[in-house]
């Protein structure tokens, strides 16, 4: 993604945005949530599990990677929840694609302090970290009660 923005003298600077990558994953009206274990001023916070996009990787298939990764599940991912969070001081942009597991995967916690299944009455229960807070709205109407 390529932004635009005028530079002291009032010509246009050109530069990439780095895109990052998250993943609403949702079972039986729940979604999981991952706790940051580092760096330690976001450490215990929760976010969707992902990363960033590596150079001449898709969105989709870095998504799938990181879940990889990070959980050791296989995903089969659709369609974007929310709107794209600038991030990283804008350097980055966040990108969410609702996910579910394939074939009875069950994540593990590899990278993360804990994992949590939560449905819509516990999406407040958690401390979010800033860029996925914005997600959490927008993934409402996807979880059931």
């Amino acid at each position: 993604m390529r932004t635009e923005r005028a530079n002291g003298g009032g010509q246009t600077e050109r530069r990439d945005l780095k895109v990052i990558v998250g993943a609403a994953i949702i079972r039986d009206g729940r979604v999981l949530a991952c706790a940051r274990s580092a760096p330690p001023e976001v450490a215990g916070m929760w976010e969707f599990p992902g990363g960033k996009v590596e150079p001449g990787e898709g969105e989709t298939d870095a998504l799938i990677r990181e879940c990889a990764e990070e959980l050791a599940v296989r995903v089969e991912i659709g369609d974007r929840v929310g709107r794209n969070v600038r991030m990283a001081h804008g350097r980055s942009v966040l990108k969410v694609y609702a996910a579910r597991l394939l074939d009875g995967d069950e994540p593990q916690a590899l990278e993360h302090e804990g994992l949590r299944w939560l449905t819509v009455d516990e999406l407040d229960s958690v401390t979010w970290l800033p860029a996925d807070a914005p997600i959490v709205a927008a993934l409402r109407p996807l979880l059931t009660t």
